[in-house]
């Protein structure tokens, strides 16, 4: 019997639904799930995000869902070199990518090195994105409203 090694990256950042529900699926599909932690400077280069919470911080709260066996911490933007890392035979990712350039250059990678890609269902009313967005907005206004109280006083 071939031991299904799970890989499940993202940067965890703001965790939310989403995050704890990529995680739970694909557990139920792997014997063993490694949870890639997307690094400070990765967010930064790759994405151009300021992460709210540290590497070491969203690793830890990772490592302590019951759905994860083990966090690598990803250094590197290349998923096929993190493939030779971690030796994962299946690589989880959100439905979102699925029918997309990256997604399709990700299978592709992936199957001349025997792993397969399974996609999940993209939780679209939750976000890292619309968190952010939405924090973005309320340090912007409580800045309004100090502004506008200390031009009045």
């Amino acid at each position: 019997m071939t031991v299904r090694i799970g890989y499940a990256a993202g940067a965890f950042d703001l965790f939310h639904i989403g995050h704890l529900n990529v995680l739970r699926h694909a557990k139920e599909q792997c014997d063993y799930l490694i949870a890639g932690v997307v690094s400070d400077e990765m967010l930064r280069a790759v994405k151009g995000v300021e992460p709210f919470v540290p590497t070491a911080e969203r690793a830890e709260i990772v490592r302590n869902l019951r759905y994860v066996d083990d966090v690598h911490i990803e250094v590197v933007p290349d998923k096929l070199d993190v493939w030779r890392e971690v030796r994962f035979t299946h690589f989880f990712k959100g439905d979102d990518w699925r029918g997309t350039e990256k997604g399709a250059r990700l299978e592709y990678e992936f199957a001349a090195v025997g792993v397969e890609v399974v996609y999940f269902p993209y939780t679209a009313h939750t976000s890292s994105t619309k968190l952010r967005r939405a924090l973005d907005a309320a340090v912007v206004a409580g800045e309004e409203r100090r502004a506008a109280r200390s031009g009045s006083a």
